[in-house]
């Protein structure tokens, strides 16, 4: 039986071998027609890649002609420019050598304000007015409100429009508020009775002024720089950096002031100090119309635990306090024209109040010094007697 099965089997290996070869033949037909479809789309990729870069490197070849014909271009205009300025230049020669530059008035006519004022320092004062009243007493104290921060000021005009109040709230901002009378500014806890301007330029300290319808600030910056600001149509008239030196805080307790400004019977007035004399207070006269300084005084006052300072008929009041604050007292005056000095003068004390006075403004129109005191407005009456009594 088994020798027939294996009989079979042999009988059947050529039939399965034939099939086998046939399947082997046809499967490999078949590879080699996909490898070459795949070397046909190769062979056309590669066409189109090499016919791509032809144009490319075409394009590149226009492009750097053109850029060298710019180029080329570009250098004779640059060739035709330099003939021209050097031509240009050999002009102004020609026209300086005939006409000579005029020399720098401006720098000149500064340099030769700087020097008079320098030359009259110390000198005695010519008075404009026939004003000889001094400061007898502080007659009477009346505290208004409590309005802003803890330092700032208050004023009016003494020339124009005397009713309207000034408000300037801190020793840094830009925001002027404008009450049209005293009434408005007491009744009213907040702003919304005033008018808002918006200044220019932010000022620093509490040194400013209203006068003639103008606001003398000082402006915040690199330089202590005043700015003339109409107050009717909102411009900048004028403004000048003062010819002065090396400026330093000009009050002991009020260190946030370097130039305090201030009117009185006579105009417009300049408190400052500098390094050069770093111990007493110095005064100054500015011109309203030009911003320019008049006369300079050195001044006995010392700047040691001064507060604040204003002048009244051409004199300077220096008022005083100490760090703990007690009683404010007009401890030291100056009298531009000589008459009076600080030895024939009583002391004169401020009634007691909340703390220490960032600002105090004298009013000439109405004898009045306006004060802010810890965030307190107060108004302080003065009474005042001839100089002749004195002596």
């Amino acid at each position: 039986m088994l020798g027939i099965m294996a009989y079979i089997l042999l009988s059947f290996v050529p039939i399965i071998n034939a099939q086998a070869q046939t399947a082997l033949l046809e499967y490999m037909q078949g590879r080699m027609g996909v490898l070459e479809d795949r070397i046909a789309q190769w062979h056309d990729h590669s066409s189109r890649y090499s016919s791509e870069l032809r144009d490319f490197k075409n394009q590149v070849l226009k492009l750097l002609e053109n850029i060298e014909k710019e180029r080329d271009s570009l250098r004779n205009e640059m060739e035709n420019t330099n003939i021209r300025v050097d031509r240009l230049e050999r002009e102004v020669d020609y026209i300086e050598t005939q006409n000579p530059a005029p020399p720098c008035v401006d720098i000149d006519e500064k340099l030769t304000e700087l020097h008079n004022a320098k030359k009259k320092k110390n000198e005695k004062y010519a008075k404009l007015t026939d004003c000889s009243d001094t400061i007898s007493q502080v007659n009477a104290m009346k505290i208004l409100k409590r309005f802003g921060s803890t330092s700032g000021l208050w004023t009016k005009d003494p020339i124009e429009n005397p009713e309207k109040v000034y408000v300037f709230d801190g020793t840094g901002n830009d925001t002027v508020y404008v009450y049209p009378r005293m009434k408005e500014f007491t009744l009213f806890s907040t702003t919304r009775k005033a008018a808002k301007i918006k200044l220019p330029f932010p000022w620093i300290g509490t040194g400013h002024v209203v006068y003639g319808g103008n606001l003398y600030y000082i402006r915040q910056g690199d330089e202590f720089q005043v700015i003339k600001f109409n107050l009717a149509n909102k411009t900048v008239v004028d403004s000048a950096v003062l010819q002065i030196e090396e400026q330093v805080p000009v009050y002991g307790l009020s260190t946030f002031n370097y130039i305090d400004i201030v009117a009185d019977e006579e105009g417009l007035w300049v408190i400052y100090a500098t390094k050069e004399n770093e111990k007493n207070i110095c005064l100054a006269k500015l011109d309203p119309s030009s911003l320019g300084i008049e006369q300079m005084w050195d001044t006995p006052c010392p700047i040691e635990n001064a507060e604040s300072a204003f002048v009244v008929c051409g004199s300077l009041y220096v008022v005083y306090n100490t760090k703990l604050p007690s009683r404010s007292r007009i401890q030291c005056v100056f009298d531009v024209s000589g008459t009076i000095s600080s030895e024939n003068v009583p002391i004169v004390y401020f009634p007691k109040r909340y703390g220490s006075h960032s600002s105090m403004k004298y009013n000439p129109r109405e004898k009045q010094i306006y004060a802010w005191d810890d965030g307190y407005q107060i108004i302080y009456k003065l009474s005042m007697k001839p100089r002749e009594d004195l002596y």
